[in-house]
């Protein structure tokens, strides 16, 4: 009789356990299916396997679960294009959401504030637009919240300062404005706004358009973290008043021709003039108005001549219908060009994929007969490209064709093609991978100490080629592991694959500066050079040495900021040991006194500071010997490790 009843409990309890179960998959199926059904653009088809009939979204590739709940959606540099379902933040056990390096548009929902377990939300390099949702302050747990690369505007939400957890923050690169929260005054003593954030370690509010002060409680901060905007502050890179709303003070002369003239007595006798005089007058005036309208129908006939011009696209109705670019046909005419059908057959179909990014895909392939080439391809529709985006194109084509040194990414040529629309550069590609694939993915096996150091000079070298052997100087939109590819022998290449950020950037700001009415025409000699961020790569190879040297990334979930962890080391002779990668059999000390004293030195850069990449390589290249005799003086493990290596 007992055992009857316990047989009806466990029915009963089954009973009302498992459609609870059931319920809860099927929130979660429907809140995914959702999600999908608001993607219109999936070129690689990786919601392909999500089955709205499936009722285990579990197996569903980028979906991540935990005791058959959902805890993690990763769909990032996926190319995918469509709007953020609210039905997605019924997820309410999601922990991370990673939708980093794809085209979503639209405004992000404002229920994105109920997921109140949510530690990690990656929204980094889309197109979303309108104001942060105030609601995102409610994510009290919240460890990484990344929204760079955006067209969001609005200012900063005072509740983001709720976030007591959060320690990486990137906001950069968005059309924000307004102030930082939070007080400037050193003497506050009030903890408001972004300074109640008391475990943020990280952040990136650059290029915005922010004015103001620097909160007293962020001024921990590299100064790079705050450049591009349009702040009160001399000793770092804003922007120009212009594009601040500063409006230039008015012309006096011009201000003094407009002035009504005032009433005085005037002299008939000497206003009166004899009219030989006037007949004089006229005549010259006849004369100079023809000789002005000849030269500008000079000109018109000039530019009319230009056998290739680009009318700007806009949808709006504004000004910008007016907007023609004029781009010399020359431009070029130094530079290798491809045709999309032979690197369609160097690169087997366009198949073969070696990187991705919300802008673009790399492909690696073989031309006939000649080297092995890295293709990026831009991903931009036809629709969506302007004149601005043609100039600046090729403006970026020519600046990285000038490039020719041993340690930096040599550009082979471009392609420009309509039918598909097509705009491609080419660059000769480097065999051994990235850098940071040997690093991180390889748990840098092939990376000995000496091998290390040859890399550290070669960038260096690199780097000092850049910044001071060619002129006008360049330097790379994002310096890290990631933009040093390796050759076969390990001597490491820096490639700017990340140059369409900056023709994106320079196009919008172009666009943005001008507010005439009617018809314009816009003239290269008129359009912004390429930004140069020489300290910010100085202080990027300071934190890549320390990558280097440590086999850490420069940021993780788990460890959190790598110059943060390793500033107290370095700082101290007997505990320098500590930030050397465990990987590594073997090390030679005045080789890590010298790292941490050049890392110390750019990490620590102020804006009056001098020293520069030829200093820093000087340094580098007159203290460690890489040379075979002094691998020849290490220690025996140190010398079997030589041989073994290739």
């Amino acid at each position: 009789m007992k055992q009857l009843i316990l047989f009806q409990l466990l029915c009963v309890s089954l009973g009302l356990f498992l459609p609870a179960y059931e319920a809860a998959q099927s929130v979660e199926v429907h809140a995914l299916n959702s999600f999908k059904e608001d993607i219109f653009e999936d070129p690689l088809l990786v919601l392909s396997n999500w089955n709205g009939l499936d009722s285990d979204p579990c197996d569903w590739l980028g979906v991540t679960c935990s005791a058959n709940v959902v805890i993690k959606l990763n769909i990032s540099g996926s190319s995918i294009k469509g709007f953020i379902a609210e039905e997605l933040f019924q997820l309410s056990s999601l922990q991370e959401l990673i939708l980093h390096g794809n085209k979503l548009i639209g405004s992000i929902p404002i229920s994105i504030g109920s997921l109140k377990y949510l530690k990690v939300l990656d929204l980094g390099s889309n197109e979303l637009t309108g104001p942060i949702p105030s609601e995102i302050g409610n994510l009290v747990n919240i460890i990484t919240l990344n929204l760079e690369s955006n067209g969001l505007v609005g200012k900063l939400p005072f509740k983001l300062g709720n976030l007591q957890n959060l320690q990486d923050l990137r906001l950069d690169r968005n059309k924000l404005h307004g102030t930082i929260p939070g007080p400037v005054n050193a003497s506050s003593q009030n903890k408001k706004g972004f300074c109640r954030l008391s475990a943020l370690k990280y952040a990136d509010f650059s290029y915005n358009f922010l004015i103001g002060g620097i909160p007293k409680c962020l001024e921990y901060l590299p100064r790079t973290v705050f450049r591009g905007n349009c702040l009160r502050y001399k000793d770092i890179k804003q922007r120009a008043p212009e594009q601040c709303g500063v409006v230039p003070p008015a012309n006096k002369a011009r201000e003094t021709r407009l002035r009504p003239a005032e009433n005085k007595p005037k002299n008939p006798a000497r206003d009166s003039k004899p009219t030989w005089i006037l007949a004089v007058e006229v005549v010259t005036g006849v004369i100079i108005g023809s000789l002005f309208l000849i030269a500008v129908f000079a000109v018109v006939l000039r530019y009319k001549s230009k056998p290739f011009v680009l009318n700007m696209w806009s949808k709006s109705t504004s000004y910008k219908d007016h907007t023609t670019v004029f781009i010399d046909s020359d431009m070029l005419k130094d530079v290798t060009k491809y045709s999309r059908q032979e690197l369609e057959v160097a690169c087997e179909d366009f198949s073969n994929i070696i990187g991705s990014s919300a802008d673009s895909l790399v492909y690696k392939g073989i031309m006939k007969g000649g080297p092995e080439i890295a293709v990026i391809s831009l991903c931009v529709k036809e629709e969506h490209w302007t004149g601005y985006l043609e100039l600046y194109y090729q403006k970026e084509v020519i600046d990285l064709a000038r490039l020719n040194h041993e340690n930096t990414g040599k550009l082979l040529g471009y392609c420009i093609d309509s039918h598909p629309f097509t705009r491609m550069l080419v660059f000769e590609y480097a065999s051994n991978g990235t850098l940071y694939e040997h690093l991180h993915y390889e748990e840098g096996c092939n990376l000995s100490w000496s091998r290390r150091m040859k890399i550290i000079i070669g960038i260096a070298k690199g780097l000092k080629y850049l910044h001071t052997e060619i002129e006008p100087p360049f330097t790379l939109s994002e310096l890290n592991s990631s933009a040093v590819y390796l050759t076969e022998d390990f001597s490491p290449k820096l490639v700017d694959f990340e140059s369409w950020k900056t023709i994106v950037s320079r196009s919008e700001n172009n666009s943005r500066s001008i507010s005439h009415e009617g018809d314009i025409c816009v003239l290269p000699s008129s359009f912004e050079d390429r930004h140069l961020d020489v300290q910010g790569n100085i202080y990027s190879f300071g934190v890549l040495l320390l990558e280097i040297v440590s086999g850490r990334p420069s940021f993780c979930k788990d460890k959190g900021c790598l110059v943060d962890w390793a500033k107290d080391y370095i700082a101290k002779q007997d505990e320098m040991g500590s930030v050397v990668d465990p990987a590594l059999k073997y090390f030679k000390e005045e080789d890590l006194k010298v790292i941490c004293e050049v890392v110390s030195m750019c990490i620590h850069l102020r804006p009056r500071d001098q020293t520069s990449m030829k200093d820093l390589c000087a340094i580098l290249e007159s203290k460690i010997d890489t040379s075979s005799s002094s691998e020849m003086k290490a220690t025996s493990l140190a010398w079997a490790e030589l041989m073994l290596s290739p």
